[in-house]
Parts: structure tokens; C-alpha cells; sequence
């Protein structure tokens, strides 16, 4: 092999890396976004307009792909979604909950972080946190306010 296409192999295998670790990095970022009934559609659009641009310091930075039922703050840090399905743990009698500012939301600690999900409202919202926030609900508190006004309480 020549010096000049061994310079080549190396610059494309540098390329190639770089885009393996670009996709990684993007992949983090991408949520999957749920499916709602188009009532609950309805009261995802209205939360997200209602979302705050900053949560515990950190800034907005929304995932991929775009949609009105995701958000996200401090690069996936805090990763909201509205119209999820029911979880399966809110049949548990044992299974943990936590109330912040009016919004009762059930618990499920996770490899990832912590995981919440709205109870008692027409829509569930999940909000996933990564492990820093192991044992901290400052972030719920900060996105009761646009819950309360936006997605209905259910019985």
C-alpha cells in the first residue's frame, strides 16, 4: 500500500468513526413519541405550548424527532413525554408514588434514573430522568404548574 492510500484509509476510517460517534451522540437524543388518542393529542399540544423553557437551571433542548408530546431539557437530562400508554406498575398496590405541587405521579427507579408518570389525569405524561435525579423531584415541581392547567385530573 501506498503512502498516499494509506493516508486515505486512515482519513476515511477517521470519518467513519467520527459519524459512528455522531450517530451515538444523536441517539441519545432521539425519543420514541407516543401514540395518543387524538383527545389526549389535544391536551399533549396544549402541555407543550405550557412548558416551562428551563427546568432545574437547565435550558430547553427538545429531542428527535420533534413533536408536540416530547420535550426535553439539559441534553436529555429531562425527557418528557404525553400520551403515553398506562403503566403497567399503576396496577401494583405496592408499586411507589410521589406527589409535587398537586400532580400525583407514580415512581419507577430504572437502570437510566428515575421514571414518572402522571396519575389521576386524562392523559398520562412520563417523565424520565437520568441518574443524577436518583433522589431528587425538583424537576416535577417545576412542570406541575403546566400538568394543572393543561391536563384534566381524572377519576
Amino acid at each position: 500500500m501506498t503512502s498516499a492510500n494509506r493516508s486515505v484509509s486512515l482519513f476515511a476510517a477517521a470519518v467513519a468513526l467520527l459519524a459512528v460517534a455522531g450517530c451515538t451522540a444523536a441517539d441519545a437524543a432521539r425519543v420514541a413519541v407516543p401514540s395518543p388518542p387524538p383527545e389526549q393529542a389535544a391536551l399533549c399540544a396544549a402541555l407543550h405550548r405550557e412548558l416551562p423553557r428551563t427546568v432545574d437551571g437547565r435550558e430547553r433542548t427538545d429531542p428527535d424527532p420533534s413533536s408536540e408530546l416530547t420535550a426535553g431539557w439539559g441534553d436529555a437530562a429531562i425527557v418528557l413525554r404525553c400520551g403515553v400508554a398506562r403503566p403497567e406498575k399503576m396496577n401494583d398496590v405496592q408499586s411507589q408514588g410521589v406527589e409535587a405541587d398537586g400532580v400525583t405521579w407514580l415512581l419507577e427507579q430504572g437502570a437510566e434514573g428515575p421514571r414518572f408518570t402522571t396519575a389521576y389525569r386524562e392523559a398520562y405524561v412520563e417523565v424520565q430522568m437520568d441518574q443524577r435525579y436518583r433522589h431528587d423531584i425538583t424537576p416535577l415541581s417545576e412542570l406541575a404548574g403546566a400538568v394543572l392547567e393543561t391536563v384534566p385530573a381524572s377519576l
